[in-house]
């Protein structure tokens, strides 16, 4: 028999000041002779005003790599009392590790300089740090006291100019506007930050736990074909061909390392799996949005927040908008973050009472996965 799983201590951290819209250029730096003709027209749909940077606004200089941003998330739960040297298993999801080997976890590990303990890393884009977190509700379920599991981006890493070809005229830009869009579109949608949040198999008095009542991942790849990418060239008819592939000139010439988005593909098929994930959780976790008192949708741009709710409604879950809960607008879109910091500025809040359930959504257009899952205040 599996062990009840609650999540005890939720932890945020956010680097440095907020960025305004206005100081987002200045700070990555401009890619070729021109301002981004990109920039205005995605910030506009986004709808995302603040977010923040592990860069100096001074120096420019970076000020924290992925592992020690990670770890000072980790470090934010012992506010709960817990004591991170007992810790037995930490999962950390992200989307774009330091360094390729080893793994993200086993750098947050020696970063956080604990006792030996289970490190696990979960790859994948928004949806890692949900994985992350699967992995630890299963850990603690089969019998662990205790897990830590994170969710991290460093991705002003990948936006910095610094790091992307700067072509020496507009002509390739004039000539190929729509690979200048792609290539320019995520540069404005993301951003960096950390969550980590403390699951155990008793409930800590006098603060609020969260029940892991169900974590559900669905993967729809072997019927849809690569969106979101990065190290890697993706041919017309969708085939993807990585990073190794290639010389270093080749590399650098077509910023083959640089994250590129298929803005098309993400506008014809982004949600157009949700209705179908949606009647299958009806029948098989007897989902009713009347019995959602939170919902929690991580989503990359204000844009897609109607289309998330009509396809909702068509599928039958009316979860009203009043009762979503989302940060995007201040705190920027930090991937496979955003649910984790979702999830602690709500219990921080004081708006939660025992007994309400939260359901939280991540979706990820890597090559189209989705993640649920249902909690209940304790």
């Amino acid at each position: 028999m599996s062990n009840e799983v609650y999540i005890t201590g939720t932890s945020a951290f956010l680097p440095n000041a907020p960025v305004t819209n206005d100081q987002m250029e200045n700070i990555l730096g401009q890619l070729g002779d021109k301002p981004s003709r990109a920039r205005p027209t995605v910030l506009r749909s986004n709808g995302i005003k603040t977010r923040y940077y592990c860069i100096d606004p001074v120096t420019l200089e970076s000020t924290h790599n992925n592992a020690s941003l990670t770890a000072a998330a980790v470090r934010g739960l012992s506010q709960t009392g817990f004591d991170l040297q007992q810790l037995e298993c930490l999962a950390c999801g992200t989307s774009i590790a330091d360094q390729l080997l080893p793994s993200h976890a086993s750098m947050v590990h020696g970063e956080l300089a604990l006792p030996p303990l289970e490190a696990v890393a979960t790859t994948g884009i928004c949806l890692s740090g949900l994985a992350a977190l699967k992995y630890a509700y299963l850990m603690v379920a089969s019998g662990c006291k205790n897990a830590v599991a994170t969710g991290s981006e460093l991705s002003s890493v990948m936006m910095n100019a610094k790091n992307l070809r700067t072509e020496s005229d507009s002509s390739e830009l004039e000539a190929k506007p729509e690979l200048a869009f792609d290539r320019d579109f995520l540069r404005w949608m993301l951003s960096d930050g950390a969550g980590a949040v403390l699951l155990e198999s008793t409930r800590r008095t006098s603060q609020t736990n969260l029940r892991v009542d169900w974590i559900d991942l669905f993967s729809y790849a072997g019927t849809m074909e690569t969106c979101m990418y990065a190290g890697a060239v993706k041919a017309a008819d969708g085939k993807v061909t990585g990073w190794a592939q290639f010389t270093p000139a080749e590399r650098e010439r077509n910023n083959i390392m640089s994250v590129r988005q298929d803005v098309k593909l993400l506008n014809e098929q982004g949600l157009s799996v949700l209705e179908k994930i949606l009647h299958t959780l009806m029948t098989k976790r007897s989902l009713c949005a009347e019995q959602i008192d939170h919902f929690l949708p991580h989503y990359s741009s204000k844009f897609f927040r109607d289309s998330v709710y009509a396809h909702m409604v068509k599928a039958g879950v009316d979860i009203p908008q009043d009762r979503w809960f989302n940060n995007l607008s201040y705190n920027g879109n930090t991937g496979s973050a955003s649910i984790y910091i979702m999830l602690d500025e709500l219990v921080r809040s004081g708006k939660l009472q025992s007994g309400q359930r939260l359901l939280c959504f991540v979706p990820e257009s890597g090559r189209f996965s989705t993640g649920f899952m249902h909690l209940t205040v304790m």
